[in-house]
């Protein structure tokens, strides 16, 4: 296999996929600054995460659902392919932009959740963040022991989706 120089661009830059797997348990520091796993960080410096105020269908609890670029331009590109005239279209495109923001990663890896959303999801000193493949959330400790009970119980249902 031959050799690349130091200065030459990883090939996957630009294909970059990265899963987000397992749960991490974090403190946050004054500024709302929580660390991301370093797996779980782009290699480009550059690269801004959304976050959005979440809560599933049928789920009580809110949280934070962190969405890399792809997954957002994905949504993105679903929505805006979307009626311009139906009302549910324009309640949800203007639901998701109260409920998102845009943020990047310090030096240290770190991104600082805005004090909105984090009120919202009840994340204060401490959080969790949980894995979903092509995303992840991050979760207020309690809520999310709850969360995590609720699905334990409908693990046999849910394995049967593969």
């Amino acid at each position: 296999m031959p050799s690349r120089d130091a200065n030459e661009p990883r090939p996957e830059q630009g294909t970059e996929r990265i899963y987000y797997n397992s749960v991490y348990h974090h403190g946050l520091d004054e500024k709302r600054r929580i660390q991301i796993p370093a797996k779980w960080r782009p290699s480009r410096p550059d690269t801004e995460l959304t976050l959005m105020i979440w809560r599933s269908p049928g789920q009580k609890d809110t949280c934070i659902a962190v969405l890399p670029p792809e997954v957002w331009e994905r949504l993105v590109q679903k929505v805006t392919e979307m009626s311009f005239s139906d009302q549910k279209t324009e309640a949800l495109r203007r639901w998701i932009g109260k409920n998102s923001d845009r943020v990047g990663l310090d030096k240290s890896g770190r991104i600082c959740l805005p004090e909105a959303m984090a009120k919202a999801a009840a994340i204060d000193k401490e959080a969790v963040l949980v894995g979903l493949m092509d995303r992840f959330q991050i979760w207020n400790p309690e809520r999310w022991e709850v969360r995590s009970q609720q699905d334990d119980e409908m693990e046999e249902e849910a394995i049967r989706l593969i």
